[in-house]
């Protein structure tokens, strides 16, 4: 028996539109391998009222249901056949049929699935893994496996291949009706067969009456009874008319549903396209726009570069011009210290001279007066008349309090004055070498009496030392060669 033979001419015709539906015109080859990245689907089952399709991925689907014959379209994205048929009988009495088909091409591949329906049911859809299981509720029944040799039982119309169009099915009605009367008219022939071997046998039994009588009534059962063969006959040919048209009428609404159905597959196509074009224009305006965003931020960081280049260009520059001004004004310096230096000890010499000629005469005073009188001597007899430069100024803490230290280039006459939270170093005939040893010493952050050391040129060729206390404490004042230093105790709160 074959999946669709004894149906009803209905479902022959619910055949037809499954057919028409699931011709896909966009159809890819099933066969083959799919790309890595492609769901492929290796196998569609049906067992009872549960259906499974197998896949290599997890599937992602979308479904929708369609009426008239009822069908469930399953829709699955990024995916492809391979080794499915197109066309999967079932006819268990609630499935009716499996269409599948593959549309698009690479990454908007869609692999459809059509089930067909003997009428309206609920089904549940479930993803189990990579497979896609739909089970219809309250369904019984096995798949029916096509018999070779099968006929259409007598009196039914003839069942409707998937393909075949409305005019075929008209063609097939008209046979069939035919073939009936042809029957019929045999029917009739038989019975004017029988009338004449009745009269003939009437003749034959003339001499005995009742004989006679008995063929009569024997030919007036037969006559009955072709009469009713007769009848028979009769609603046959009108049965096989009301067949004809019954045929005729169900030809033209499967036309008319397959126009329908074709016009739905129309739409949908003209919508997969719409959808697919949509899809690459977005595609094309993300990929625009990603070109001009990295083209934008390449101008950025060019842009950027060029400006850091030109800043560490700048900076380099300004760099050499400082350096260069120092150099000009570190080496101006140094001549006018140099100049100032020769002038110092030009004055110096001359003064020296001078002081030595003034002891000389006040010698020769003294001689004159007081003969036998020794030359007095100083403490002042070891620092020379020679200008002096003072090198390093400098702090350091002690335990036991701290230090101040001033380092010049030669042995220095001074004095220390003390005030208000503040002892001050004067150094006599000394000069500051570098501007450097001007700076402020800020010694706070110590735990020591000294707050601030400040070195600054004085009046007549001096330098001022002021060192700034936190509070008045003990202090003693030593030179040790070209060194003078100053030892503060610690403070009291300490």
């Amino acid at each position: 028996m074959r999946p669709f033979e004894g149906k009803s001419p209905m479902k022959a015709i619910l055949v037809v539109v499954l057919a028409c539906v699931m011709v896909p015109t966009l159809a890819l080859a099933q066969e083959g391998q799919a790309p890595g990245n492609l769901n492929t689907i290796t196998g569609v089952n049906v067992t009872g009222g549960r259906v499974e399709i197998v896949g290599t991925k997890k599937p992602n689907f979308t479904t929708f249901t369609m009426t008239d014959p009822p069908r469930l379209v399953i829709d699955i994205s990024e995916a492809v056949f391979s080794g499915v048929k197109e066309e999967i009988a079932v006819g268990n009495g609630t499935i009716t049929g499996i269409r599948t088909a593959s549309y698009g091409s690479d990454e908007s591949s869609i692999a459809r699935v059509l089930i067909g329906y003997e009428r309206e049911v609920e089904t549940d859809i479930q993803a189990s893994g990579n497979t896609l299981v739909v089970t219809i509720a309250g369904s019984g029944g096995t798949a029916v496996a096509e018999r070779p040799g099968a006929t259409a039982p007598a009196g039914t119309a003839p069942a409707t291949t998937p393909g075949t169009t409305a005019e075929q099915a008209a063609v097939a009605a008209r046979t069939d009706r035919q073939q009936q009367e042809n029957a019929a008219a045999q029917s009739t022939a038989a019975a004017q067969d029988r009338q004449q071997q009745e009269k003939a046998a009437a003749q034959s039994t003339a001499a005995a009456q009742a004989e006679r009588q008995q063929q009569e009534k024997a030919a007036a059962q037969a006559a009955a009874a072709a009469q009713a063969e007769a009848e028979a006959q009769r609603q046959a040919q009108a049965r096989a008319e009301a067949d004809r048209k019954a045929q005729e009428e169900a030809a033209k609404v499967a036309a008319q549903q397959a126009q329908q159905a074709e016009q739905r597959r129309l739409q949908e196509e003209r919508a997969a396209k719409e959808a697919a074009a949509a899809a690459e224009k977005k595609r094309q305006q993300d990929e625009a726009r990603a070109a001009a965003e990295a083209k934008k931020q390449q101008a950025a960081e060019e842009k950027a570069r060029r400006e850091s280049e030109a800043q560490a260009a700048a900076a380099e520059k300004k760099r050499q011009q400082d350096e260069a001004r120092a150099a000009a004004e570190a080496k101006k310096q140094q001549a006018a210290e140099e100049r100032e230096a020769k002038l110092e000890e030009a004055r110096a010499a001359a003064e020296e001279r001078r002081r030595q000629q003034a002891e000389a005469r006040q010698a020769r005073v003294a001689q004159a007066e007081r003969p036998r009188q020794a030359p007095a001597q100083g403490d002042s007899a070891d620092v020379s008349s020679r200008s002096k430069v003072m090198t390093l100024v400098g702090f350091r803490p002690a335990p036991s309090g701290s230090r101040v230290f001033v380092r010049t280039n030669e042995p220095v006459s001074y004095n220390v004055t003390e005030g208000n939270k503040e002892v001050v170093l004067e150094l006599e005939n000394t000069r500051i070498s570098e501007s450097n040893n001007t700076r402020s010493l800020n010694t706070s952050f110590f735990d020591t009496a000294v707050v601030s050391v400040d070195a600054d040129p004085g009046p007549s060729r001096t330098v001022r030392v002021a060192i700034k206390l936190k509070e008045q404490v003990q202090f003693e004042t030593r030179q040790n060669g070209n060194e003078v230093s100053i030892e503060f105790q610690s403070p009291s709160s300490r």
